[in-house]
Parts: structure tokens; sequence; C-alpha cells
């Protein structure tokens, strides 16, 4: 499988965009004024504490307080902010924690106030971003990320990823990181490291230890509210963590990004310096690869299936709901058990795509297709856990219930991504808004070849706005003329000022209407309106 990274440099910040064989699969947009991004360590001040709620609300500099509950305090808070005190107060000398007394552990059912008060600085990181009307949420668990490792202190353990399946492996790697591993730090092993030789993690460690450093330092003459230790931007984080064998490309179309990316990467990973290039063709880098035209009709309310099926995605304060809806052009199995099956397997793989695309997260509600056979749910429930293996983000699945109801959670740590497909109505002024016009080629291309292969239609007729119309017959060798190759028939086109831009009207021999992409209520007025003409 192919994977590919674009990123696109705009005065507000970077558009990263992965594409898996082709398809859209993550879409991130990196603000140059992000604060408080999932991983910065911050020195906050408890400006609050709720027994109640067993949490306090800490000051790290955003509009809204932080919520840090009791349970993500971690066991060894007690160090951690004796280790503050003693950095503040020139009493610990070196970010080493050899010598370092680790104190006793909280309990794990205690309550907060007995941990902390009001006013008390506390080093925290930031494990989810301000969602909505929410301030960040905040952990003492501190731990700072790495390519290959994960540096944790004041324990004193190895940890391997579950996803490093073979013994041998596990074990060689843990024999390596004992050799190097600093005392009083515990560290987590991550998948990409299966394989990797000691040089590798070494120079991972090192530099995760020298983060470590820097923090120390920034925190003996640090302020509350101050940042102490610095999560990568998003592009990097990304880079760090998806940059794989299985990697083939990053385009960048900017030189300066360019130049710092392929020095980043030489850094974390020689041997793929060679895959980062630079785009400098006149045409954007989104709308020559498409990318534009995925945006437009993936982030949509309405998003299409390839089998003529399609989803309608709504949020809500509580949840996001997904309804699976078969459409008028997947209806050609042979019993209505088969279509369900068959639209419902391929839903599963875009609602995977689609939770990835825009970072949906919290509970999912999925309304799937009704199925009766037991064994049909079964190999739905399967492959929706197959397609989700990608997701970097922590889920949990559950089986379908007995009204079709799929429910997931999925982990969120940033507000959900949402990509207006809306554009102002060219005919109307502004008055109203329609769906992405780009799209409207591929609709007509597709209710066409519907028509011609599914239907068998003879003689058509296409009505269209005199724009689409020019669209369809400039040039010799035009888009109509290319109609006629394929489908050994000639399609009539005519022009209608009535209509607008996104309109469209199919007629046949027998001047019978399909009036386009006009919504079915629509379709059933103007039938009405056509026969009481007739009458």
């Amino acid at each position: 499988m192919s994977n590919e990274l674009f990123i696109n440099s705009t005065q507000n910040g970077n558009r990263i965009a992965l594409l898996q064989e082709k398809r859209l699969v993550e879409y991130h947009l990196e603000g140059s004024g992000d604060k408080f991004n999932v991983g910065d360590i911050y020195l906050g001040i408890v400006t609050k504490v709720v027994p109640g709620l067993n949490a306090a609300f800490v000051d790290i500099g955003y509009e809204k307080d932080a919520f840090l509950h009791y349970h993500d305090l971690g066991p060894n808070i007690r160090t951690l902010n004796s280790y503050v005190k003693n950095v503040q107060g020139k009493q610990q000398q070196t970010h080493k924690l050899g010598g370092f007394k680790i104190e006793s552990e909280i309990d794990k059912g205690g309550k907060i106030d007995k941990v902390l008060t009001k006013g008390q600085q506390i080093l925290v990181q930031v494990v989810k971003e301000p969602i909505s009307t929410k301030g960040p949420r905040l952990s003492c668990e501190i731990s700072i990320a790495g390519r290959y490792l994960v540096l944790v202190p004041f324990t004193d353990s190895i940890s391997v990823s579950k996803k490093i399946s073979q013994r041998e492996e596990r074990q060689r790697l843990q024999r390596l990181i004992t050799s190097i591993k600093p005392d009083n730090f515990s560290v987590i092993i991550r998948t990409v490291a299966e394989q990797k030789e000691v040089a590798e993690l070494d120079r991972d460690l090192k530099n995760l230890v020298k983060k470590w450093e820097d923090g120390f330092n920034k925190l003996k003459t640090a302020k509350p509210k101050d940042v102490i230790i610095s999560e990568m931007d998003r592009t990097a984080s990304i880079l760090r963590d998806m940059l794989n064998e299985s990697f083939d490309n990053i385009y960048i179309d900017d030189k300066t990004f360019y130049e710092e990316t392929k020095t980043y990467i030489k850094s974390i990973a020689p041997e793929k310096e060679k895959i980062v290039k630079l785009h400098a063709g006149k045409e954007k880098l989104f709308e020559q690869t498409g990318i534009e035209r995925q945006l437009k009709a993936l982030f949509g309310r309405t998003v299409s299936l390839p089998g003529g099926g399609y989803l309608i995605i709504e949020h809500t304060e509580a949840m996001h709901v997904v309804d699976v809806n078969s459409g008028n052009k997947s209806n050609q199995e042979s019993d209505q058990e088969k279509t369900a099956i068959n639209i419902n397997l391929e839903s599963a793989k875009e609602v995977a795509r689609q939770l990835r695309l825009r970072d949906l997260g919290g509970i999912i509600v999925i309304d799937f297709i009704d199925m009766k056979d037991q064994e049909n749910r079964n190999v739905l429930y399967n492959r929706m856990k197959a397609e989700m293996e990608g997701d970097r983000a922590k889920y949990t699945i559950l089986p379908l219930s007995k009204f079709g109801i799929m429910q997931i959670t999925r982990q969120r740590v940033r507000p959900q991504l949402t990509i207006s497909t809306s554009e102002v109505c060219p005919s109307c002024n502004g008055t109203g808004k329609i769906t992405a016009s780009v799209l409207v080629t591929d609709e007509i291309e597709s209710k066409l070849e519907h028509l011609l292969t599914k239907q068998n239609e003879k003689d058509l007729t296409i009505e269209m706005h005199p724009f689409v119309y020019a669209h369809y017959t400039k040039g010799v060798f035009s888009k109509r003329f290319n109609w006629f190759l394929k489908y050994k028939t000639w399609i009539k086109l005519e022009k209608n000022t009535a209509l607008g831009i996104i309109d469209y009207r199919f007629r046949n021999k027998f001047d019978e209407i399909d009036f386009g992409n006009k919504k079915k209520e629509d379709d059933e007025d103007d039938v009405a309106e056509i026969l009481s003409i007739k009458e």
C-alpha cells in the first residue's frame, strides 16, 4: 500500500494530507497561532480544588482553566511535586534522576484535596486540546515521545508495545534498552522500534533525555503558565509517528519548509531523506493531485459510496451519528439481505476513513441497514474492526445491536475537523448556498453510466446550464465525443438557461424526465405538476 504525504504551506499555516492508494485518509490543519498542543508540558498554578468532582482546575494561560482529575495525577505525583519544588529552590542541581528520592505513591482511590492545594505550582502535560467550550485536559503523568521510544520520569521499568508479538524481538529490545536506560526513568518501546539497531534507539533516547534536560533548565527560572517542554508542531509529529518503510513520497510546495523537513527527516531517519520532494509546478499542489476535489466530496453532510449508497453524517453535542443509506442505484442484488450486507461492508470502509479524516471522537453511533442473518452481522463487525486497524487513535467497537446499531468510542484529543463544502450561489447572488459545484460533472457522468449500462436507456438528452454545456462540447475530441467512443451512442446536450449551474435533467426517447440532482420531494412535485398539465 502506497503512502504519500502532501504539505501545502499557506499564510495561516500548513495543510497536511495523507493519501493511501491515492485516497485521502487523513487531513490536518496546522494553524500558525496554534497553542496548547497535545504533549506540551506547562508549569501551571492550581486555581480551584473541587472535592465533589475529585478534580482541580489549573491555569496554564488558556482563557478557561484546564481540568485535572485525580485519576490523571499519576501514582508518583508526590515525587513530581517534590522535583518541581527542589528545582525551583535550586536544591536539584542536575536533570539526572539517579540520586533523586522517589516518594511513596498516592492511593488510587484517594481525594485530590489531600494532594493539591489552591495556589500550588504544578507540572502538567496537555492530553486534550481545548474543545468547544471546555479548556484543555491535563495529566501529571509526564511522558516525552520520540520516534522509537517514550521517556517517563520517576519510575524504573521497560515496556514493549503489544503489537511487537515475537518473543525473541521483545527480549532483544528489552536487553538493549536496559543497557542504555538512565536511572529512575521508564522507557516505553514503540511498535516502530521493531528490528531497529541499538545505535538508532540510543540516538532517539539521547534526544529525549536532552529534551528533559532543556525542560529542567527552563523550570529553574520558570513562572506559572510558562511552557517547560513543547511538543513539536503537527507536521513534525505526523512525520515522527507515521514515517515507516511503506512511506513513498512527501511533497512540499514551500522551499523553506522543504529544507527544514529534509533536515528533520535526516535526523530521525536518514534513509528516508530522498523521499522528500519539492513541488515547483505552476498548478497548486492540492489542485494538481486532486486533493481539493476529494476534500469537497468528503467533508459534506452527505458522502457518496462507490456502489451507489451514501452516508449522512450529523454532529450533536453528545455524539456523532452516521446513517447508512442504500440509494436508488445499489439495489441490484437478487434479495434484500444481499443488498444490505454489500452496502454495509462498503460503508464500514468509508466510515473508518471518515473517522480518521474528520478526527471524530467521543461516541459515534452508526445506523447500518438492517440485516436478519447473524452471520452477516458478524461479518460486518469483523470488517469494521479490520478497517479501523490503521487508526492511530484509541478506540472501542461494540457488536451490532438488535436494531442494527453499532457504537464506537474513539479517543478525542483535538477539536473535530470541519471544512465548509457549500458555496455562495451565483444564481441568487449569495442569498442561498449550494453543494460544491466542482462535483456536478461527477454526478452527471455517474448517472449517465447508470442509465446506459444498468437501465439500457436509449436516445438520451441532457439539459444543462450553458457553462456546463460548454465544458462537455468544447474541442474536437470533447467529453461528449469520448462518451460516444465509450458507450457507442450519441448523447444529445441542450442548453437551458433556466437551470442553475449545478442543475441538470435527463430525458429519454419517450420524453420521460429524470430530474437529475434535485431532491426526491422536488421530483414528485414536478411530476405531479407535469401530469396535471397533461390532463
